[in-house]
């Protein structure tokens, strides 16, 4: 992993090298913001009055990767640093590029982006901040505004709407009230972008620590509405006020959300749609119920990954996260081997971790959390996730064919190794004999 120091070094080696040969060249864009913030950047974009062609002439280790937008990746020790010509924007038809790119000036290249944090030039070399938008103002007063007209800047990629909330829910900052009002009038606009994009950003948000407020902020400004829906439904959605202290479903989920510590994007996904289920199976009766909620959830999520195009296997993942959320309810209560399929799971970890912050967030009770910790720790890996004691070779070995049966004896093994009522192969290999109605083997 490329430290924070390297990025800066680099970077401005090469500004120092295309200034040396009469380029203009500048960090830009948040590199910048966060070093005005006192955050060491992780990475520093450089914009240049050098066209592509000079600076892949210039830096030997270089590669063109955006010819249409003038982005050239220079390579020095290891380090990626993206270097782009000064360019101005033409007509955006698509809400997403712009149907033409005209290389242009530093003044030019910054009125083009998209909120004023994001547009401050530095030189390293002089140690100068040049500031045409007022982006240093903002960064003082925490607040993310769009540069000129928030609706021409918005219509010029739509996924803007989320960068917003993204950049305010990270940094701490509040959206200026015009930029703000854009966003709500234009929210819908935000499902003319590709999943692909929205998925990045959404996985941006989560991953972060300022998580709950980038989905409050989603609410607020009318896009999760328009992104997820089935989040959006949670709102005013009532729970039993004796288990549910916090308020109504979408308060516990934020608060969920707030408990989060350095989540894999699986996880948190899993906490922001393990309930998702809920308001379509709300019932009342002696209290309020959700029969069947985390089933139904999982559906709902799983189609939630699906619209996004996440991958298969984080699409598994957050399906199982929502399907087994209630499952600890049972484990003081389950035989072993059942216990030890929960617990062997090879995403139980991710599991356990979505039951404590729903733990947290509804009264605190870790009963369950520390019961599965303190097993897990008692029984070890190897007895929680032993390896089999005989395969499906062995059955074919004996005469069996694959089919149904052969895959329900090789069940049974499994759940009786797990019981501990098998613990050798030999042991194994009798009671699969005797589960095929086979004799006894002579050996």
């Amino acid at each position: 992993m490329k430290e924070p120091t390297d990025c800066k070094r680099v970077a401005t080696e090469i500004v120092r090298e295309l200034q040396s040969r009469g380029y203009e060249a500048y960090f830009v864009g948040g590199g910048v913001r966060d070093m005005i913030r006192g955050e060491p950047p992780t990475d520093i974009d450089i914009a240049t009055s050098a066209t592509p062609d000079d600076v892949k002439s210039i830096f030997k280790h270089s590669k063109l990767v955006g010819a249409h937008f003038g982005v050239v990746i220079v390579v020095q020790d290891h380090v990626q640093v993206e270097v782009a010509t000064f360019r101005a924007d033409g007509d955006y038809a698509d809400g997403r590029r712009p149907e033409k790119v005209t290389f242009t000036d530093a003044e030019g290249d910054v009125r083009r982006r998209d909120f004023t944090v994001n547009a401050l030039l530095y030189d390293p070399i002089t140690d100068e901040i040049i500031d045409r938008v007022g982006g240093r103002a903002d960064i003082e007063a925490k607040v993310i505004r769009a540069i000129g007209e928030p609706r021409e800047r918005f219509a010029e990629d739509h996924l803007r709407l989320l960068r917003a909330v993204r950049f305010a829910a990270r940094l701490e900052f509040d959206i200026e009230p015009r930029t703000a009002d854009a966003i709500r009038d234009l929210a819908e606009k935000i499902k003319l972008v590709s999943a692909e994009r929205i998925a990045e950003e959404m996985k941006k948000i989560l991953v972060n620590p300022g998580r709950e407020r980038g989905i409050r902020l989603m609410e607020e400004l009318g896009l999760l509405r328009h992104i997820l829906p089935e989040v959006s439904d949670m709102v005013g959605v009532e729970q039993p006020p004796n288990l549910h202290p916090e308020g109504d479903l979408f308060e516990h989920v934020m608060l969920m959300l707030s408990h989060l510590d350095d989540p894999s994007p699986e996880l948190a996904w899993g906490a922001l749609l393990h309930d998702i289920g809920k308001p379509k199976t709300i019932v009342y009766e002696d209290r309020i119920r959700y029969p069947g909620h985390e089933a139904v959830g999982a559906r709902l999520a799983s189609d939630v990954c699906h619209r996004l195009r996440m991958s298969r296997e984080s699409r598994d993942t957050i399906a199982y996260l929502v399907k087994r959320h209630m499952g600890f309810k049972d484990v003081q209560n389950m035989r072993l081997g059942t216990l030890k399929k929960f617990l062997g799971h090879p995403s139980f970890a991710e599991l356990l971790a979505l039951h404590r912050v729903d733990a947290l967030a509804s009264g605190g009770d870790l009963t369950y959390h520390d019961f599965c910790v303190q097993k897990i720790e008692e029984l070890g890996e190897e007895r929680v996730k032993p390896e089999p004691l005989i395969t499906g070779h062995d059955l074919i070995e004996l005469g069996l064919e694959p089919g149904p049966r052969f895959s329900q004896i090789l069940s049974t093994i499994q759940d009786e190794q797990l019981d501990e009522k098998l613990t050798t192969r030999e042991q194994a290999l009798a009671r699969a004999r005797k589960l095929a109605g086979l004799k006894p083997s002579d050996g």
